[in-house]
C-alpha cells in the first residue's frame, strides 16, 4: 500500500474511534441522579420514563454477613403507573444484583410523579466497587 493510503486509513480509524468513546461518554451521564453518593465510575442505562433520585452505596451488614448496600429510588416521570425493574453491576469484580420497584402492591407500581426506593445488597461484598453500571427499565404489572 502506498503511503497516502495508509494515512487515510488511519485517519479514518482515528475518527471511529473519537466518535465511539465520545458517546459512550455522552450516554453514561444520561439518566445519573443529581447527587450520586458512591465513589465509582458509574454508566448509567436509565429508561425515560423513570428518574433516579437517589443512588448510594455504604459497606454494612445484611443478614449477619458483611455487604456492600446500594440504596437506590426511582421516580415514575410518566402519567400512568408503571413497575421498574433495577439492575446493578458490579463491572470489576462480575457480580449484579436487581430489585422490582415496587417490590410488592395491589397492583404493584409506582403511581406517576410518586417515588419509591429500595435497597440491594451484594453480600460477602466487603469492598466498594470501582465500576458500576445501573440499569433501570419498565415492565409489565401483571
Amino acid at each position: 500500500m502506498d503511503r497516502s493510503r495508509i494515512l487515510t486509513l488511519t485517519a479514518a480509524l482515528a475518527i471511529c474511534l473519537v466518535l465511539t468513546f465520545g458517546f459512550w461518554g455522552c450516554a453514561s451521564k444520561a439518566g445519573a441522579p443529581e447527587v450520586v453518593n458512591c465513589p465509582a465510575s458509574i454508566s448509567w442505562e436509565v429508561a425515560p420514563e423513570a428518574r433516579l433520585t437517589q443512588f448510594d452505596c455504604a459497606m454494612g451488614t445484611h443478614d449477619g454477613q458483611a455487604s456492600l448496600i446500594f440504596t437506590v429510588a426511582v421516580m415514575n416521570t410518566t402519567d400512568k403507573p408503571l413497575r421498574y425493574r433495577v439492575n446493578i453491576f458490579l463491572e470489576d469484580m462480575d457480580k449484579a444484583q436487581g430489585s422490582l420497584m415496587p417490590a410488592k402492591g395491589k397492583p404493584p407500581v409506582i403511581e406517576p410523579g410518586k417515588t419509591a426506593s429500595a435497597k440491594i445488597p451484594f453480600i460477602g461484598v466487603t469492598q466498594e466497587s470501582k465500576k458500576i453500571l445501573a440499569v433501570v427499565k419498565t415492565m409489565s404489572a401483571e
